[in-house]
């Protein structure tokens, strides 16, 4: 999952936007120039107020959940994490061990400024986990935010890593699912996987099954080997009932927040309300402008 933008960058991308086009303006030098520029800001921010709003709304309005009692759907959990599996992620260039990492290389030009050469971030899923279970999270398309930030220089390139780290208190809302791995197994479907997998091996099931050593499987034999397939097919769907169901936090499909954050819930909630409030002073300035624009000219 490689980025050349994360979402949590939107609002800056955004208002970096908007004073490309103030300085547009600048440049045009014309009644029309400015009230383009000004009407394109403004309906820039129309959306981005929106956009703003809704994630004010999914933070505000959605209650906290536990694990092992969470319904079906959109929620918010709060836990701490941990890797999935046994293996600890590394971070790319510090190697230090994290949940989550992203990264970018940056290298001078002639100028001195600097240029990305390289960026990524890790794939791997992750577990939350509360007192009362555990989550996964498959973090793929969620707005990550993290006060993880560390920056050095190393043989003339400059690094940048952001983590969310094992020891955070972790705020995550999305999409949560549980998978019931009864409902997960298909009998019939594991029956002829696996005496498919058998016929790849003549020998074997000659050597088991062939009772008369004619070199061929008659139709008793045959049974005798369904009947063999079906027991272990049992087995294996008694071994399945007795694994926990899994828990799924991922990206809600109907394009809700999904966010993952190592921030408190009250800092998140500011940070978009201010973003909020800035959007619509940018508008009612803009329609100030126009307004102005619009005046006619006297001589």
């Amino acid at each position: 999952m490689l980025v050349s933008l994360r979402r949590e960058y939107a609002n800056l991308v955004t208002s970096g936007t908007q004073l490309f086009l103030l300085f547009a303006g600048f440049w045009f030098e014309s009644r029309n120039g400015w009230l383009g520029c000004l009407s394109v800001i403004a309906a820039i921010s129309i959306f981005a107020w929106l956009t703003a709003l809704r994630k004010l709304r999914a933070i505000r309005d959605t209650p906290t959940s536990k694990i092992a009692s969470a319904a079906q759907g959109y929620i918010e959990l709060v836990g701490s994490g941990k890797s999935f599996g046994d293996t600890p992620l590394l971070s790319k260039h510090s190697l230090l061990p994290c949940l989550w990492y992203r990264y970018t290389v940056e290298r001078q030009d002639s100028e001195r400024n600097w240029k990305s050469i390289e960026s990524g971030e890790s794939h791997d899923s992750f577990v939350l986990r509360d007192d009362t279970g555990e989550c996964v999270v498959n973090f793929e398309q969620a707005e990550i935010l993290t006060k993880h930030r560390d920056q050095w220089i190393k043989d003339g390139q400059r690094y940048t890593e952001w983590k969310l780290i094992n020891s955070d208190t972790l705020y995550a809302i999305g999409e949560f699912r549980t998978r019931s791995s009864i409902v997960e197994f298909n009998s019939k479907t594991e029956l002829n996987t696996l005496i498919a997998e058998w016929k790849k091996d003549p020998p074997t099931l000659h050597k088991r099954f062939d009772l008369n050593n004619d070199g061929e499987l008659d139709m008793n034999e045959w049974l005798l080997a369904r009947q063999a397939a079906k027991r272990e097919v049992t087995k294996k769907m008694h071994e399945a009932h007795t694994q926990p169901d899994l828990n799924i936090l991922a990206k809600p499909q109907d394009g809700k927040l999904f966010l993952l954050s190592n921030f408190d819930p009250e800092k998140l909630s500011r940070r978009y309300l201010l973003w909020s409030w800035a959007h619509v002073l940018i508008f009612f300035s803009c329609l100030g402008g126009i307004s102005w624009w619009l005046q006619p000219t006297t001589i």
